[in-house]
Formats: C-alpha cells, sequence, structure tokens
C-alpha cells in the first residue's frame, strides 16, 4: 500500500508541476482569469511559482521515495512526499475557495483525503 500511495502522489504532482512549468504562460493567462475578480489578482504569478514548486517537489520526493521503499523499505522520503502533497492541496483548495469555485475547490476533496490516508500509512513505517 505504501508503494501504490507515494506513486499516485508521484505522477498526479509530477505530471501538474511539470505542466506548470512546460506551458506556464497558457497557465499564467489562465489563473489570470480565474482570480481576476479575488484579493488575490495583484498576485497571480508569484502563486504560480510556489504551487509549481510545491508540486515539483511533491512530485520528485513521492518519486523518490517510492524507489526507496522498493529498495531499501524506508519511507521516510515517501512520507516527506506525501506531507508536501497536502500542503499543495490545501494552497489549492484555498485557491479554489477565494476564487469562488466552490466545484473546483470540491473536486480536490478526495485527493486530499487520499493524501491523508498516504500520510497515515507512511507513518508507520
Amino acid at each position: 500500500m505504501q508503494i501504490l500511495v507515494a506513486a499516485f502522489l508521484a505522477i498526479l504532482f509530477l505530471q501538474s508541476g511539470i505542466d506548470k512549468i512546460v506551458d506556464r504562460r497558457g497557465n499564467l493567462e489562465w489563473l489570470k482569469g480565474h482570480f481576476a475578480t479575488s484579493p488575490l489578482a495583484g498576485t497571480v504569478p508569484a502563486l504560480l511559482s510556489a504551487i509549481t514548486i510545491l508540486e515539483v517537489a511533491a512530485g520528485v520526493l513521492s518519486a523518490l521515495g517510492c524507489l526507496l521503499l522498493l529498495v531499501m523499505r524506508d519511507s521516510t522520503l515517501a512520507f516527506c512526499g506525501a506531507v508536501i502533497s497536502a500542503t499543495a492541496i490545501i494552497a489549492l483548495f484555498f485557491g479554489q475557495r477565494v476564487a469562488k469555485d466552490y466545484a473546483g475547490a470540491a473536486v480536490l476533496v478526495p485527493y486530499f483525503l487520499l493524501t491523508l490516508v498516504a500520510i497515515y500509512l507512511l507513518a508507520q513505517g
């Protein structure tokens, strides 16, 4: 189970983070429109950079943690990846709520619950 949750989080956040790097301009334009009427409107470029860093860190730590689980049965790195994953999802959830995109915020709840399960499983060592 530990390997599965680490692999899931690695795929989720590496894809999302890499997409934000590869298509930064497209993501930035979409997010500027999404947050145009919110209190976060002036901070979108900085927030995009912050969430990109969180997502890439979560993905890399989860991927490396998955490998360490396979090779050494050590869950420490995967646990750190899961904690950063939870932090990233909370940041995304906050942004969706502030933008009053309640449906978008609701979509994040299952991911957050899975991440909490991952933290629990990976804390078992």
